[in-house]
């Protein structure tokens, strides 16, 4: 099949990890994959190691000073939108990985992978085309799914993605413990969550576990690795004021390159996922690749996925006991946490999802700009 994914201007890691896996898996199959995405000048592209069979196609989308959220959606649409169509390719299909490719291509496919920031009060966040519009809809979980069909009574399919299993399984390998000792040299003994501070990502609840966690084992540091979105600064001077009664003091990484992110996770003592929604579970899954302890929210998605294999929280309580017994962690269960890990791994899930493109491709079809 000749089969296009696109992805909007800086597009969170995970949708970003999910697109690049999903392609590379596609094209061991031996199938023709195109991804499009819109490059906002960071360096390499999607910064993730790509399969050379795979073509990258990259359209310009500089930053424009004083642009708010909702006309740089629009004008990343309308962008995406006229380069597609002034190529000129054919597709059996086309699948959008966010909302910008959803509004900018008709006829295409799209996952849905959160509804965060889709809110009906946010205009800036999705427009409602790009729920509308595709032909088919994916979701990650049963949750998210279900979710769509409340909001806009469309049936979505229920197509988990993958995880890089291999990349993170070799960063915790012996011949590795150079790329994790760098971290542990920088960082100390540390807990590691992803993502920036903001609300969806739980970051309160995790600096108030912190502060539980650090009277017993005072070593352990809060290690953030990821970017907030723009409109989370009001958040972050909650969390912020919050670390300082409590004397717990994060420190917040940002963006960590792809080649360096597999060694940091590998080098954690634990892996916290406090995120309120979670599409999928794949911080989870990743962490439990590299052989790492994970306390997870107790989320429908993280059950589904590894809810025998985590300590599953649902408050700072709760994340706090979580992260100390995670010191002591069960060899055997951490072995039983990398064998659910490996069955997520990206070869099913690209067969899964070819199975979908062909239930909804009868014939290839130009796609181009249009209502």
């Amino acid at each position: 099949m000749d089969i296009a994914l696109l992805l909007g201007p800086e597009p969170p890691r995970g949708v970003r990890a999910h697109t690049v896996g999903l392609a590379n898996a596609l094209a061991r199959l031996g199938e023709r994959v195109t991804v499009w995405e819109l490059s906002r000048g960071r360096a390499g592209g999607t910064g993730l190691p790509v399969d050379p069979a795979v073509r990258l196609l990259s359209v310009p989308f500089p930053d424009v000073p004083g642009e708010d959220a909702g006309a740089r959606l629009r004008r990343a649409v309308a962008e995406l939108g006229m380069a597609v169509a002034a190529a000129g390719e054919r597709y059996d299909v086309v699948h959008a990985q966010d909302c910008t490719g959803a509004d900018a291509v008709p006829g295409c496919v799209r996952t849905v992978h959160t509804l965060d920031g889709c809110a009906a009060a946010e205009p800036a966040g999705c427009s409602e085309r790009a729920f509308t519009r595709p032909t088919a809809l994916f979701c990650g979980s049963a949750a998210v799914a279900a979710q769509v069909r409340a909001r806009w009574g469309r049936d979505a399919v229920v197509l988990p993605g993958g995880v890089d299993t291999t990349r993170f399984a070799a960063a915790a390998a012996p011949e590795n413990a150079a790329g994790r000792n760098r971290w542990r040299a920088r960082l100390g003994r540390y807990v590691l969550a992803v993502g920036g501070v903001e609300p969806r990502k739980g970051t309160l609840d995790l600096v108030e576990a912190m502060a539980t966690v650090r009277l017993a084992r005072p070593d352990l540091a809060l290690v953030l690795a990821g970017e907030a979105s723009p409109d989370a600064d009001r958040y972050r001077a909650v969390v912020d004021a919050r670390a300082q009664e409590l004397e717990v003091y994060p420190l917040v990484l940002g963006h960590v390159p792809d080649e360096e992110f597999a060694p940091l996770v590998a080098g954690a003592q634990a892996l916290a996922v406090p995120s309120t929604e979670e599409r999928f579970g794949s911080a989870v899954l990743e962490g439990l690749a590299a052989g790492v302890p994970v306390v997870a929210r107790d989320l429908p998605a993280v059950r589904a996925s590894a809810g025998g294999v985590v300590s599953l929280a649902t408050g700072p309580a709760g994340f706090a006991a979580g992260l100390l017994a995670a010191a002591d962690a069960d060899r055997r269960r951490l072995a039983d946490g990398r064998a659910v890990a490996l069955r997520h791994g990206w070869d099913a899930a690209a067969r899964a999802h070819l199975r979908c493109y062909r239930a909804v491709a009868d014939a290839p079809v130009p796609h181009a700009v249009g209502a």
